[in-house]
């Protein structure tokens, strides 16, 4: 059970390098279900019990599933996000060094951990914008080898890495391209080689580095899993799915994928956009006309903003909070902070205990040490732009942007459980600003 759903984890990161490929295997998976593709860009039409989905960037994406009876409704909703630390190709990208090596100048992408990046096999992935005629297409770009590679200076030639190194990206975390047979222009024309178009028909890009290394199950009883792009690969198909399993009449149910969070959400595909609030807006529209009945809905709404923990490391447990930390295979994590850099507090931890208890999943609560600044995530930075209630989980792991991050085979499976409960529930603030949950 925990190992089947971990393989079709590692299976649906295989096939996402990129944000881009990761909508991309959204969509397929939402097609398979029934669900109708909308554009933002077109008129929509919808009816009550219906299932679409929409995307922003190619990177971005919004699915619902009307519920048929809406005589009280709200939106439930789980959002996660799309994008992991990389690095992105830069617009002229090989580099020649003394006539013997061809590089590839890039920049990072995300806070991710450099060292974790060196000596192991790279690709290239993204998307390609093709011309033909005076249409401008979109084709998604990955090649399924090993391509790239970023060495390590051998510790001869610094003698104190092990001491403590700065990295420069600039310098030191530059990818080898080509030996002296490569030549500036080699790689536009294995990007038109692949996609099978000529040269001068490519006019644009956005290519990022991806770890070729394969996921794996580990362990003495083989409890952990290990792959590329965990953070927060593994909250958006655990959510998706839970999406897919869930339903309740008296809810739109709304599954969402930003991009750009590890860079911040400020972009029109990200989780400060309008994205989430235009998507909502439509729906609302489209089936009522009464403005005040949206904001009633919103006010009504409920929120989990799904983003992976950091679990205790073995090695530094003193990096954890004594007693507000979380361990793998140990159950879904609640995320607060007194700063709110996350959005639980006593009522949605409240509602999010009672969902837990319905799947009978495990439950977890993980804070900061009080002298250590953490992380946030795009709960907060959704809320700006929709107001409603929200609870911050995720699940936990090790090595957190890291090339290679490692997190729990039960967890996978508990998140399912819990946001499938999630949306076969129906979460509404009465008047005296309680919540009652109703459903199975």
């Amino acid at each position: 059970m925990y190992k089947e759903v971990s393989q079709q984890l590692m299976s649906f990161i295989q096939q996402s390098p990129t944000a881009f490929h990761a909508v991309d295997t959204m969509k397929k998976m939402l097609n398979e279900a029934g669900y109708q593709e909308l554009s933002e860009s077109q008129k929509w039409s919808m009816t009550k019990g219906g299932k679409y989905y929409v995307t922003r960037n190619q990177s971005s994406l919004i699915a619902f599933h009307i519920g048929e009876k809406l005589d009280h409704y709200n939106f439930q909703i789980v959002a996660s996000h799309s994008d992991s630390p990389t690095f992105k190709l830069k617009e002229k990208a090989e580099m020649e060094v003394k006539n013997h090596y061809l590089m590839l100048n890039t920049e990072g992408y995300g806070g991710m951990i450099c060292s974790s990046w060196f000596d192991r096999p790279l690709s290239i992935a993204g998307r390609v914008m093709i011309k033909q005629n005076n249409t401008y297409q979109t084709r998604l770009l990955s090649f399924d080898r090993d391509l790239v590679l970023i060495p390590h200076l051998a510790i001869h030639m610094n003698r104190t890495v092990n001491e403590g190194y700065a990295y420069n990206k600039q310098i030191d975390m530059l990818p080898l391209f080509a030996g002296k047979q490569g030549q500036i222009g080699d790689l536009k024309k294995m990007i038109a080689k692949e996609l099978q178009v000529d040269e001068e028909a490519i006019y644009g890009s956005d290519l990022y580095l991806y770890n070729r290394t394969a996921p794996s199950l580990w362990g003495a009883h083989e409890e952990f899993i290990s792959a590329p792009r965990l953070d927060d690969l593994q909250c958006a198909y655990t959510s998706l799915q839970g999406f897919l399993q869930g339903s309740h009449p008296q809810s739109i149910q709304v599954f969402a994928c930003f991009d750009n969070e590890e860079v911040g959400s400020g972009t029109k595909q990200g989780a400060a956009s309008t994205f989430l609030y235009d998507t909502l807006y439509r729906i609302h529209h489209h089936l009522f006309q009464d403005s005040e009945d949206f904001y009633r809905a919103l006010a009504n709404s409920f929120m989990l903003s799904g983003d992976n923990a950091h679990a205790v490391h073995p090695h530094h447990v003193e990096k954890t909070d004594q007693d507000n930390c979380v361990y793998m295979n140990q159950g879904v994590v609640v995320k607060s902070h007194a700063g709110q850099k996350y959005t639980s507090d006593g009522l949605s931890i409240a509602v999010i205990k009672g969902l837990c208890q319905k799947a009978n999943v495990s439950l977890q609560f993980f804070a900061n040490r009080s002298d250590t600044v953490g992380g946030s995530t795009l709960g907060n930075i959704a809320m700006s732009q929709v107001s409603m209630n929200c609870v911050d989980i995720g699940l936990p792991q090790l090595a957190m942007h890291s090339a290679y991050e490692t997190a729990g085979v039960q967890d996978s499976y508990d998140m399912i459980q819990l946001t499938k409960a999630f949306f076969n529930s129906h979460i509404q603030v009465l008047s005296d600003g309680n919540i009652l949950i109703e459903g199975d």
